[in-house]
């Protein structure tokens, strides 16, 4: 079953996503006005209520059935929609065996529901439950995931679509798609692979689901992560069993892909089509055309694809490692792909963000910098120890900032590897505020290099700052932007 979007905005997924959407009409309670929250983040839309259950389940990968942890009983979870403006009501529930907690990815929220125990939001222990309530000021493709430890390289994550009121939505079909890198249940659990890379001397290779010392290669320099996987996954499916999307010759389909794995970075192409690329992290974009894009961990690219006739491969290689994700798009007759076939634009120079430029009205209002500091990124594989500006997270010196300036972060990294940096509750636009360069929240730094961002103060707070790799986060490879008063 799929509903267009001009029926309600997002597409059944074959066996992947599923709707989970409970909306109250009519108007909302008035949420109080915070000096806590962004300026922007007031109730004007609708009221939505949502339950989610943090669970051990089992799941079919097609053809695998695994046990894991999930945001109830399939991977990604199913996703929560609201329209920017909305206010939005979760009661959350745990019944995992030990606590969790839930960060909502990409949402500029209050500080007091982001979800990051011990920083902002306490964690929920086993059993227990926690009642989230905020307004959702910023639309775009979003997630949500655990900020505890290594528990989102299992199944808990799932998409959070926001939409804009004023975007006229022209196409037919909207789909999601959501990047994975599997373990659980196939080869080592996350807290083996931790401890292997722990106890490396820094040499030599994992096997399925261990650890990955191949070294560099590739485009840009950047290598293929730490980890091996035994399986690659979009909307938690093999390649072997894959969604199939339906469509018809000439459609125009809105792709909203989101990178929710752990360690890997994905090269994606869609086998005889362009991608035509429109938003990132949830920001509009000038419209740019590709015959392949390059997806950090934790980042969002919207793409619109017009479809041809027959059935096509959409795939996901993991850049630096062997595998490959797929799902299929059908629009007519046609013989299946094998599971192994790899379409030939994946060899075309990948899109990255330095070649998008922000659209018209979504740059930051034009400052200079009230303030500039340094986010300097380095590690090493042995010992396995990430740091920021020197120091790993039980150490860190937090950056600062006062309500209403600009700051910029001069984002240098110093390793071998490259690292997707995500910042809690804001956006920065890459390069000047008020430039070209586009609005994100995660940006990719590859090895040796740096970017620097400008980001608006208008969220209060202590606010995490982190590599998105999850094993070079729980490595060491966090701090904090804190608001001075």
């Amino acid at each position: 079953m799929e509903l267009t979007r001009r029926q309600f905005g997002l597409g059944f997924l074959g066996t992947g996503l599923a709707l989970g959407v409970a909306a109250c009409g009519g108007n909302p309670a008035s949420l109080a006005t915070s000096t806590l929250a962004p300026t922007s983040a007031r109730a004007t839309g609708q009221l939505r209520k949502y339950t989610l259950n943090a669970k051990a389940t089992r799941v079919d990968l097609g053809g695998r059935i695994v046990d894991t942890w999930a945001f109830g009983d399939t991977i990604p979870g199913k996703p929560l929609r609201a329209t920017a403006g909305d206010r939005v009501q979760v009661a959350f529930s745990n019944d995992l065996p030990m606590a969790t907690s839930v960060h909502w990815h990409g949402l500029q929220i209050l500080n007091a529901m982001d979800g990051v125990p011990g920083v902002t939001t306490p964690e929920t222990p086993a059993g227990g439950a926690f009642a989230f309530d905020f307004v959702v000021p910023n639309a775009g493709t979003h997630w949500f995931h655990p900020h505890h430890g290594l528990q989102m390289d299992r199944g808990l994550y799932a998409p959070f679509i926001v939409d804009d009121p004023a975007e006229p939505g022209s196409y037919d079909h909207e789909w999601i798609l959501v990047l994975d890198d599997w373990t659980d249940g196939l080869g080592q659990s996350p807290e083996q692979i931790m401890a292997g890379l722990q106890t490396s001397t820094g040499s030599g290779s994992g096997g399925m689901g261990g650890m990955n010392m191949g070294g560099m290669s590739g485009m840009q320099g950047m290598d293929g992560g730490d980890v091996t996987y035994p399986a690659y996954l979009i909307n938690g499916r093999m390649a072997s069993d894959p969604d199939t999307l339906a469509a018809k010759p000439g459609q125009r389909v809105r792709l909203r892909i989101i990178n929710a794995s752990a360690d890997t970075i994905f090269t994606i192409a869609l086998d005889g089509h362009d991608l035509n690329v429109t938003h990132t992290d949830g920001y509009a974009v000038k419209p740019t055309t590709t015959q392949v894009l390059r997806i950090g961990m934790g980042e969002r690219y919207d793409a619109i694809a017009t479809l041809g006739d027959g059935v096509f491969t959409l795939a996901a290689q993991p850049y630096g490692k062997q595998g490959l994700a797929r799902a299929l798009i059908r629009t007519g007759g046609g013989a299946v792909p094998k599971a192994s076939y790899r379409p030939s634009n994946l060899d075309a120079s990948p899109l990255t963000f330095d070649a998008l430029q922000a659209a018209p009205g979504t740059a930051l209002p034009a400052a200079s910098p009230d303030t500039t500091q340094d986010l300097v990124l380095a590690g090493s594989m042995a010992p396995y120890t990430w740091t920021i500006n020197g120091a790993t997270y039980d150490q860190t010196t937090p950056l600062t900032i006062k309500a209403g300036q600009t700051g910029r972060l001069r984002i240098v990294n110093q390793s071998m590897m490259s690292h997707p940096i995500h910042l809690h509750g804001h956006s920065f636009q890459i390069g000047d505020a008020g430039g070209t360069g586009p609005r994100k929240d995660t940006v990719l730094v590859p090895p040796m290099r740096g970017v620097n961002v400008d980001l608006l103060a208008d969220n209060p707070g202590k606010w995490m700052v982190h590599c998105h790799n999850a094993y070079h986060a729980e490595a060491g490879m966090m701090t904090r932007l804190d608001y001075a008063t």
